[in-house]
């Protein structure tokens, strides 16, 4: 059976949704997302992304179609209707369908489209052998604080990491790393602080880098938020992506070089457990 999909108020098997060649979000890439994980058919950190998602379609001008209350509940809904257990729900919210023109329009109606993705994100493989990540520069535009769809450059620096053997990349700009092409990235130095990146316009304010600080700082780890350079990474004693889609993954190589040891660092798979046990426990 076909995955049964929401668009604009109608719940539709996913080949009969249909979104208009004028939408903006085909021609401009003028539209937002958001991605919230689902664990025992239960929405890990809702909240955060729903705020967030608020924020981006601030930035942009688009005004969301739904309520708040409709909106939880349509997650919810495509939850049941799709028998996901664990996956992924992805939310896209363009301005809408109009003329193609630079200029915003006016009165268009914004176009709200809901998916899942059946995924074992609990049972990753690379929790036990960590990702290898492929330094690649950042060339994406400046506002990479609002969570828009234009990825096309991410996919890019994704897929030249992939031909040098890597499993992601990691961006960099102006001598510092900025974060993966779909993640945020962090370090653990050789005497056990954690530094990632501050927030700014420069990386997407991350709701699982986050629980991971707010969960370090319960747990006695210090951390910095501040830039680290590439030879800072390729020096630490760690390293790891968070993201909502692997919550907090290692990284064993950069650049074909090992981190520490070359295996999962302590740290960071005592953040992943934690992580894990404290969002489940606060699902909804």
């Amino acid at each position: 059976m076909s995955r049964i999909v929401y668009l604009n108020g109608e719940w539709l098997p996913e080949e009969d949704a249909k979104v208009s060649i004028f939408d903006r979000g085909f021609l401009f890439a003028d539209a937002i997302y958001e991605v919230t994980g689902v664990v025992g058919g239960k929405l890990i950190e809702y909240p955060g992304h729903a705020a967030r998602l608020v924020r981006s379609t601030a930035e942009l001008g688009i005004e969301c179609p739904v309520s708040a209350e409709e909106m939880l509940e349509i997650h919810r809904e495509i939850v049941r209707r799709n028998s996901v257990d664990e996956g992924l729900i992805y939310l896209q919210i363009s301005r809408g369908a109009a003329d193609r023109d630079f200029s915003f329009p006016k009165n268009a109606k914004p176009t709200l489209t809901l998916f899942t993705q059946k995924k074992a994100v609990l049972d990753n493989p690379k929790v036990a052998t960590g990702l290898s990540v492929a330094l690649v520069p950042d060339l994406r535009w400046g506002r990479r604080d609002i969570k828009t769809v234009q990825l096309l450059y991410p996919s890019m620096a994704k897929m030249q990491a992939a031909s040098t053997g890597a499993d992601d990349a990691w961006l960099v700009e102006d001598g510092f790393v900025t974060e993966a092409s779909s993640a945020t990235a962090h370090i653990i130095t050789k005497d056990g602080t954690l530094v990632t990146r501050h927030l700014s316009h420069e990386i997407l304010h991350g709701i699982t880098r986050a629980s991971v600080l707010d969960i370090a700082k319960a747990a006695g780890i210090s951390y910095e938020e501040r830039p680290f350079t590439p030879q800072e990474a390729y020096d630490a004693a760690e390293a790891f992506v968070s993201s909502a889609t692997s919550f907090v993954l290692p990284v064993t190589a950069i650049d074909g070089k090992p981190v520490g040891n070359g295996k999962p660092g302590e740290t960071t798979l005592r953040l992943r457990e934690l992580y894990i046990r404290d969002k489940i426990a606060n699902a909804i």
